[in-house]
Order: C-alpha cells, then structure tokens, then sequence
C-alpha cells in the first residue's frame, strides 16, 4: 500500500482541502499526537476556511521523536475526530496539510537557529509537557541545543533578535499549551531567568518585553492519539487507500482559551473559521470551569460508580441513576459555585454529557482512579466548600463523592503491593488503588478500623485536605452515614439515594 504524500493524494484524485506552498508563519515546539489534533487542526482549518494561509515547522523539543515520519509524508497526516455531538455520533477524517517539515534539532541545530531568520514567522506554539516550563540553571547559550525547552526558547529569541537588528516589529507572540497554571507567564519567567544568568543584553531583555507577547492558554480535547486495534487500523487504512504512519486520533470536541491583548483575534481569525477559541483577559474562569464541571465530574462520580458495577464512562451515562448523580452534582451542585455567566456553563456542562458519552472511548474507570485523593482535593473539595459557604448546607452529591472514595480506597483491602492496595469490590473482582506512596501506606494502616473510624480519620488527615474537614459543620456525619450506606445497601442505591 502506498504511503501517504502529496502524490499519493493526487493519484487518488483526493477532493479534500490541502494546501501545498504557504509562509511558515507558526514554529511548533512539540510534534506529538496532541498538538496535531489540536493546534494543527485549527491552524489547518483557518488556512481553508479564513485564507490564513500558513506552513507550521514543527521542532522535535526531545531528541527521539517524529521528525523522520513526518519529512517522509511531507508533513501529511490524517486526523480522525471521534465522538458525541448534540446526542449523535460524529467520525470526521481530515488530511491535515499545514504541517511542511519537522526540525530536530539535536541533529541539526543551524535549521532551528535558522528558522529564527524567516521575516514571516510570527507565532510560536508549544506543548513540552507539564514538566517543560521549568527554569533549569544547567543550560549555557553555547550549547547546541540547550536541553531545556526555556533555554531553547530563550537562545532562539535572541538568534531573531540579532538577525532583524532588534526591529519591533519582528517580535513572536508565543502560545503556550502546556497544562500547568498560567502557562505563558511561566515560560517568561523562565526567559528573563536565562537572559540574566547568560548575561544577554539590557536591549535584548527589553525587547522581549516589549515585542513578544506570552499568552497563556487553555487547551481542552481529549486525544487518544492512536487506534490500538491492528484489525481497525488495516480496515481504516484500505478504506482510506494508503498507510498513514502519524495516524491522529481525537475527539470532535475542542476549545481553547488565549489569554492575550484582542488584537490577536485578528491576526489569528479562528472565529471566521468557525472554531471554538476564545481571547480573554485572564484564563482562570474557564481553566476553573473546565477542572470544577469536566474533572470534577469525572471524580465525583467514578469510584462509586465502580463499586456499583460500572466499567467505563460512557456505561455510567447509559445507566440513569448514575448519569442522575452525575447531573445533579454538575448543575445543582457545583455550577452554582463558579463565575462565568450560567448559559455558558450550561453549554459546557451539556458538552461535557456528549464527551463522557463517546461511542468510539472505552475510557476506564479504572484509569480515572489514579491519584483520586489529590484529583479530590483539586476538582470537588473548592465546589464542595463554596457551595457550603454560599448555601449553607452539605451538597448532596459531592458528599457522597468523598464517602465512595474512602469506601474505594480503604473498605475492600485485600493484600498489599508496594505500588498500590490490592482490594476487591463487592461484585467480586479485584481491583487495585493506585497513589502516592504515603496515601496507600495511610489506608494500609488503618485497614483493620471500623468504617466510622476510618472515615474520621480520613477527614482529619490534613496532609490530604489541606485541612481538618471534620471542622466543616455535619460534614463528618454525613460522610459517615453515606459510607455506612454504601457499605450496607451497596454503591448504587447510596448513589441513587442522592436524587
């Protein structure tokens, strides 16, 4: 079968939209599956439909990666959105074509340097991982390249600056996608850091300052990235008519917040192209929308519905008492606490039901699980405690959502791994609690207390809330008696309780 190229497309008389020369406006740091789901897909869909007419050179930020694959289709691949959408099922294929090459730089550093030279650039984007945007003193200007993706940056501000004389109008504005909190403030705090220790000059620094804007966004798709099945992927493939090495696979759901000045809107027209990006003033409402409604969801209702028989998400939306539960803490319980205006949060829940509901995800309870005790602590106990705050009562759901954890993480304990509790769930089949090391050791500990007991000493252990929640009025209580529920009447009816 033949590889996918330019050629091959036009053998097979492809009658999708591709664009074959443009400016490379966009360098790319990162060239994984994400990015090219996301920030490629809209990039692409701008060029069809709002004339942006750009080329993004995607940069390997580590030394293996993609780049060979890419060159080889000469920056080709194909983009599969799968999901739910207004309650149907959506399977969009799409050659994305505003790739043109793929830099690594660990084997030729003078093209990256080099694409600092190119009066068109005018955007940099990246996604180097959570732990990317962290200031390492280690790297030196003369490095080639400096490991980190800051000190990268930083060397690759300057080549431009010298190479236009310090003009202002040569300045980047830089997008920043990786998921920490203001992800674009960070990357220029980490800039400034390696001006200053490689001793760069005063009207180097000010430049910065002045030409380059640091946004700092909010990236949310959901991004499998592959097909696991080797069978799909040859039927996929035939059907296409070509074999696709950087096969991308991501939800149809997609939004990004920029945090920047609005003029950006107009050199970056996503809104003529129809596409779900907003430019704001500050990212935090949406980034608390999206880890209060669409992660504090997840947690609020996973373990329970484990314990109550579920498997994955999309089962627990088919199953009414469950979706129930998971609604009412959404709407009654935790969009009441947050913001931005209720119509947007509203659609955004609504959204969130479709995205749970992929018919093309088996997205396990199981993997949710993970570390469920910080992803607590950060997605429902600030609902939890503003609700409170706000009505003066206990929410519910969000109650019940503790109560399922602990009876999860301390009630089934069958053995000990030095990696994770090994339990089983009342239906029988044994499960394992993943999370740090002292978390399993705390419930490994008090695996002998009797559930009142252990559901004290739960709330008590600051180190886990940042606080006694016993102190939280008829909180322990009602916790108590939700785990007593559970334990006596089984998950489901606990849950089912709650409505």
């Amino acid at each position: 079968m033949q590889q996918l190229n330019y050629k091959t497309l036009a053998d097979q008389n492809y009658q999708g939209y591709l664009l074959k020369d443009a400016p490379e406006r966009v360098l790319q740091f990162g060239e994984g599956n994400f990015l090219r789901a996301f920030v490629d897909h809209f990039i692409d869909m701008m060029n069809e439909k709002a004339g942006f007419n750009t080329k993004v050179v995607l940069t390997q930020p580590i030394a293996p990666g993609l780049a060979p694959l890419i060159n080889q289709q000469q920056g080709l691949y194909t983009l599969l959105l799968r999901g739910s959408e207004n309650g149907r099922a959506v399977d969009d294929r799409r050659v994305i074509s505003c790739v043109s090459r793929c830099l690594n730089p660990y084997e030729d550093y003078a093209a990256l340097l080099g694409a600092a030279h190119n009066p068109d650039l005018r955007f940099i984007v990246s996604n180097t991982t959570e732990a990317g945007i962290v200031y390492d003193p280690a790297p030196r200007f003369e490095d080639t390249p400096p490991a980190s993706f800051p000190a990268k940056l930083t060397r690759f501000l300057y080549e431009r600056y010298t190479a236009f004389a310090g003009a202002a109008d040569k300045g980047l504005v830089i997008l920043s996608c990786e998921l920490i909190d203001n992800n674009g403030k960070e990357l220029a705090a980490c800039v400034d850091k390696h001006i200053a220790a490689w001793g760069l000059p005063a009207e180097f620094a000010a430049w910065v300052k002045a030409s380059c804007i640091f946004c700092s966004t909010l990236v949310d798709r959901i991004v499998p990235g592959r097909i696991r099945d080797a069978a799909a992927v040859a039927k996929l493939e035939e059907e296409l008519g070509y074999h696709d090495q950087l096969l991308d696979v991501g939800e149809v759901f997609g939004f990004w917040v920029i945090e920047g000045p609005q003029s950006l809107a107009e050199e970056l027209p996503f809104a003529k192209a129809g596409l779900p990006v907003i430019f704001v003033d500050d990212v935090t409402p949406y980034k608390k929308r999206k880890v209060r409604i669409l992660n504090g969801a997840h947690t609020s209702m996973v373990l329970g519905a484990w314990l109550a028989g579920q498997n994955i998400v999309r089962g627990c939306m088919q199953d009414e008492t469950i979706r129930g539960f998971m609604n009412k803490a959404i709407y009654e319980e935790i969009i009441p606490t947050l913001p931005l205006p209720k119509a947007e949060l509203d659609e955004f829940a609504a959204a969130v039901a479709d995205r749970f509901n992929n018919p093309f995800v088996d997205h396990e309870l199981l993997s949710i699980s993970l570390n469920s005790t910080s992803k607590w602590r950060a997605r429902v106990q600030p609902s939890l405690e503003e609700y409170i705050a706000k009505n003066g009562r206990l929410p519910r759901c969000l109650t019940m959502s503790l109560a399922a954890l602990i009876a999860f993480y301390g009630c089934y304990i069958e053995g000990r791994e030095p990696n994770a509790l090994c339990c089983r769930r009342p239906a029988g089949d044994p499960y394992k609690v993943l999370d740090d090391g002292w978390v399993l050791d705390f419930y490994w500990q008090h695996r002998e207390d009797a559930p009142e007991a252990l559901a004290e000493a739960v709330l008590k252990n600051e180190e886990m809330w940042g606080r006694d929640l016993t102190a939280l009025p008829g909180f322990a209580g009602a916790v108590k008696a939700d785990l007593a529920a559970i334990l006596k009447e089984g998950a489901y009816a606990a849950m089912k309780g709650c409505l």
